[in-house]
């Protein structure tokens, strides 16, 4: 296979489930994640699902239900075993993976010790957060510590939805993956823009999950109300800006219903390409490379930059694979 034959995705959104952490996760009764039932996984099946599509790397992560349970010392035994794992699949298959390191999040003392050992030793390539762990927000003011070493080491933070805290509304006959995973990473944004995050740490470099969920239609509506509530001297439109520096990734919404409203706030520089593999079976993939191929809004120079390039400016550690 010569260079131009070669596989150049780059899905910045693709789920493992370790052995250790399935195993927690069956001692703890948790057998669903957003009511959709916890799928089978190997490398093997990461690998072929990646070969089958034109994916050279995947960037892994983690999903929710995450790695906090309560106990502070158990979460962070349980995330240093996740990265570590990571870590391994890294070394065994070169090239072929990067990984977000998981945090013991809301522990903030445990979260700052393992992002260093995460970053520092085990060379990982940023941090996946949940939007929430048990009703604690990315964007709350307890956290100010974590955004402020974040930001000082210009880490790149990819922020999967979890389960709200009021759970299901059991009246509801769609999974809670369906609907309400969209609309937490809606409501995490409005929270990270309303506690002033985006503005005061310009250098996280935040990939939201699922085109940023409802973000792209309320983006005006959450911008309205800035200059009162967020800093009297700052317009509106400086909070649509704040909005379109942030990534934004392509699981499960390349449609042109999500990506034409996506356009209208973000250039296709912060556009990235994500599958939600393995939570999303394998059979979807190809319907997420066609959907984004296939809408007339980008030219060959924007799928480009959302298939690969914009991931290596990310990733660069990625570059000449």
């Amino acid at each position: 296979m010569n260079k131009e034959q070669r596989p150049s995705i780059i899905d910045v959104h693709h789920h493992i489930l370790p052995p250790e952490y399935v195993t927690a996760l069956n001692k703890l009764g948790i057998s669903t994640a957003g009511s959709v039932p916890i799928p089978q996984w190997s490398p093997q099946s990461s690998l072929s699902q990646m070969d089958e599509n034109g994916i050279v790397t995947a960037i892994i992560s983690i999903s929710a239900p995450g790695v906090y349970f309560e106990n502070d010392t158990y979460s962070r035994d349980l995330a240093r075993r996740c990265n570590e794992y990571c870590v391994r699949l890294i070394d065994e298959y070169p090239g072929r993976f990067g990984a977000f390191a998981s945090l013991p999040f809301p522990d903030v003392e445990g979260s700052l010790k393992e992002l260093e050992y995460a970053i520092d030793q085990l060379k990982l390539d940023g941090v996946g957060l949940l939007t929430n762990v048990q009703g604690h927000y990315l964007g709350d003011p307890e956290y100010e510590e974590l955004y402020n070493e974040l930001n000082r080491r210009k880490m790149v933070v990819y922020i999967h939805p979890n389960e709200p805290p009021y759970g299901h509304i059991t009246k509801l006959k769609t999974p809670i993956a369906l609907i309400e995973f969209p609309l937490e990473t809606t409501r995490m944004v409005g929270n990270l823009i309303y506690g002033g995050v985006l503005e005061r740490f310009p250098d996280i470099r935040f990939i939201f999950s699922h085109a940023g969920g409802a973000i792209p239609y309320l983006a005006w509506r959450y911008s309205s109300l800035y200059p009162i509530l967020v800093n009297k001297e700052r317009d509106s439109q400086y909070a649509i800006e704040l909005l379109g520096c942030q990534y934004y990734e392509t699981a499960l919404s390349a449609n042109p219903y999500s990506l034409r409203s996506l356009q209208e706030l973000v250039k296709p520089s912060h556009i990235l390409f994500g599958t939600d593999y393995v939570f999303a079976p394998s059979q979807v993939t190809p319907l997420l490379i066609s959907g984004l191929r296939e809408y007339d809004g980008f030219d060959k120079g924007a799928l480009e930059l959302i298939e690969h390039e914009n991931a290596l400016e990310l990733f660069p550690r990625f570059k000449g694979n």
